[in-house]
């Protein structure tokens, strides 16, 4: 169940460099998102889905235009209250894991309450409760040398979800992974979705987009069309 705007993009540009050399990635872009949707984000090459992506995580800012996040403009914010934004109220998941090799998956997933200041206990028992969010409960002790790639994807989602964030933006999380791991994942993000969080996926696979609620395409800068309809089932996507 979805509820109010979570998201509103109203008119967003973005330009590299300046003069002759400069570059419009976006051209004035309208956006809303409510909470919890379950919204992949697709385009080709250069159409600015990335960009965009970017800044709704706060790891960019725009050339021009209104992004709110909560109500609040986030464009207005300054560079440490962007990243407090970004560290209270977003999880993040990517395509290459980025887990630390020699640790197990429970110091993983702890690492970003470590840089929250948390005590040791505390965030060992917030860990614990995120790897069992995601079944990996059993694995804690081992490294991602002795985990499949599923399970490594797992652990990375799980490390998202330890601060408790309100949206989890995924970039290509199933792009490493077979076809049996990727419908895995995808289910685990469904799951996750159902339970409240807000996910905003970027994927070029039509099959992972189809377990979304929500297709936004992107093109040449713009936000070419949105398709809104029912979640696929495993069934039909097997």
């Amino acid at each position: 169940m979805t509820g109010g705007p979570l998201i509103q993009l109203e008119g967003i540009t973005k330009t590299f460099g300046t003069g002759a050399a400069a570059f419009q990635a976006l051209k004035g872009v309208d956006l809303t998102i409510s909470r919890g949707e379950f919204v992949a984000v697709m385009g080709p090459s250069g159409s600015g889905k990335s960009t965009t992506m970017n800044i709704l995580g706060c790891l960019d800012v725009p050339t021009g235009g209104v992004f709110r996040f909560r109500g609040v403009e986030v464009q207005k914010l300054d560079r440490d209250q962007r990243s407090l934004l970004r560290r209270r109220y977003l999880g993040f998941v990517f395509q290459g894991f980025n887990l630390l090799a020699r640790t197990t998956a429970l110091e993983n997933v702890e690492l970003p309450l470590v840089y929250r200041g948390e005590a040791k206990a505390a965030r060992r028992k917030a860990a614990m409760r995120a790897l069992d969010q995601v079944g990996l409960g059993p694995w804690a002790d081992h490294t991602p040398a002795e985990l499949s790639g599923g399970q490594q994807q797992r652990v990375a989602i799980a490390r998202a979800l330890v601060t408790e964030p309100d949206v989890l933006l995924a970039d290509e999380p199933t792009g490493n992974l077979d076809s049996e791991r990727s419908v895995e994942i995808m289910l685990l993000l469904r799951q996750l979705n159902a339970e409240g969080i807000t996910i905003l996926m970027v994927t070029h696979e039509e099959d992972m987009a189809a377990y979304a609620g929500t297709i936004v395409r992107f093109r040449d800068g713009l936000v070419e069309r949105i398709e809104r309809g029912t979640l696929a089932t495993a069934e039909s996507l097997a």
